[in-house]
């Protein structure tokens, strides 16, 4: 049993490495020896986990999709109204206050090598289409007199918005500061209120 703890606790260290190789350096620096030296240990043992370079960034994507995920779990279950609970599932996907630039620029990562691979562009849709489909449940909630053709269109209009602000807050923080991302998002939820 202890030899299990050992390979997690070794699969966590390379993903955490994984994950800042990615931030710093973007997919263009991400190699085995990039996340062996950021994790301190061999191209071997990096091998040993993550046989290739696809592994590696699969494993990544997998990582901040469960990330995502999960705060926004927290988010929403932390509000008992449900346009509490919408503002504060979409208030954690843009990085307002939240710091998460390092998981914007690891997100534009993905994005571009999904434009080039199979794989990662079907991991991309399915965590795309299940934030979607959080957020039209709580629109709905907040007004369930809408018809689907509204709901729909409002439900991909937020969600373009919290990744819109995502990826230029990522690229140009000072243009997009929380406060300007901050209004945008309550204008944005305004007619839901």
């Amino acid at each position: 049993m202890p030899k299990q703890r050992d390979v997690q606790a070794q699969r966590e260290l390379l993903s955490n490495a994984t994950w800042q190789v990615l931030a710093d350096d973007g997919l263009p620096g991400l190699t085995l020896r990039a996340v062996a030296e950021r994790a301190g240990c061999t191209t071997g043992l990096v091998m040993h986990a993550f046989p290739t370079k696809k592994a590696l960034l699969r494993h990544a994507r997998d990582l901040l999709y469960e990330r995502t995920a999960v705060r926004a779990d927290a988010a929403e279950a932390a509000c008992t109204q449900p346009f509490d609970a919408l503002a504060a599932v979409l208030g954690q996907a843009v990085d307002l206050p939240h710091g998460h630039h390092e998981e914007s620029r690891v997100w534009v990562g993905f994005l571009a090598a999904a434009l080039a691979d199979d794989d990662l562009a079907e991991r991309h849709r399915a965590a795309n289409r299940s934030f979607l489909a959080r957020v039209r449940r709580l629109v709905a909630a907040c007004r369930p007199e809408w018809t689907d053709e509204r709901l729909e269109l409002t439900t991909k209009s937020l969600v373009a918005l919290v990744e819109g602000l995502n990826v230029l807050a990522a690229a140009d923080p000072p243009t997009y500061p929380a406060r300007l991302q901050q209004a945008a998002l309550g204008e944005a939820l305004a007619p839901l209120a």
